[in-house]
């Protein structure tokens, strides 16, 4: 499992709050992935209310997202995961050092609300667990789900893609709902579903058993970083450094963010 440790102030230049400029900087764009939507619909008002700069957000799964900054689409702010970063820097699409890591995701498991709770606390219970199942799903990976991709390895890794293939759905949500997600859970097309922990909590009619057995754990972290074509780049600088501020971490903590990881 990844481990994950405090991220220091050093990577945030600006605080949103007294920011120079702030105040008066133009609206801001943000592209994220859908795994904060959650929280940044319960943080923008905050950070609006203290610094003025009106924030919109475009959510999609953070591969999807890193792969429309490839292709020229325009942000202020781009937050992927932290393996997506060197590949946007590369490219020229981020501003390297601009930001840095808001949060970590660990995967979880989830039922339908009210469903006999799986045993997962070991690697030989979840296997059984998995094959035992009538349905499992998960995200797509084709469309740059990293909870898709981390599910897909891990599956691999323990030796039943032939067995779970048959009674698998991948689950294809439009990537501005991910709250829509865990529905099949809900409908009962799927027994077992794997996502993101933070998605999961976001989801109505479902509960999590718990994450993922620590040694197939996969934890994904995401950083927030200065788009190279920013046209705000001193509100962006600000609502980076929001995000490292304790309203954020308090917020981040509380819908079942670990603590940032320092690069």
């Amino acid at each position: 499992m990844n481990r994950l440790f405090s991220a220091t102030a050093a990577f945030f230049p600006m605080t949103a709050a007294g920011a120079p400029g702030a105040a008066h900087a133009a609206d801001i764009k943000v592209m994220a992935s859908g795994a904060l939507k959650g929280v940044l619909t319960e943080l923008l008002p905050d950070f609006q209310k203290s610094s003025g700069p009106t924030v919109t957000v475009v959510y999609g799964p953070a591969g999807a997202i890193a792969k429309r900054l490839q292709n020229g689409d325009a942000a202020d702010v781009a937050i992927v995961s932290s393996t997506q970063l060197d590949s946007l820097v590369a490219r020229k699409k981020i501003v390297a050092g601009s930001g840095g890591p808001i949060g970590g995701i660990a995967i979880g498991v989830a039922i339908k609300k009210g469903a006999p709770r799986p045993d997962i606390t070991t690697v030989d219970a979840f296997k059984r667990t998995m094959l035992a199942a009538e349905s499992i799903g998960y995200r797509d990976p084709a469309t740059g789900s990293t909870s898709g991709t981390c599910t897909a390895h891990m599956i691999e890794k323990l030796g039943v893609t032939r067995e779970l293939q048959p009674k698998t759905k991948l689950d294809n949500p439009d990537g501005e709902h991910p709250e829509i997600v865990f529905q099949a859970l809900v409908t009962g097309e799927t027994e077992l579903q794997f996502g993101q922990i933070t998605e999961i909590a976001m989801a109505s009619g479902i509960e999590l058993p718990g994450p993922l057995p620590d040694a197939l754990q996969q934890a994904t972290v995401l950083t927030a970083e200065l788009s190279t074509v920013s046209k705000a780049p001193e509100g962006t600088k600000a609502f980076i450094g929001f995000l490292a501020g304790p309203t954020a971490v308090a917020r981040l903590k509380a819908h079942g963010f670990q603590p940032a990881v320092s690069r």
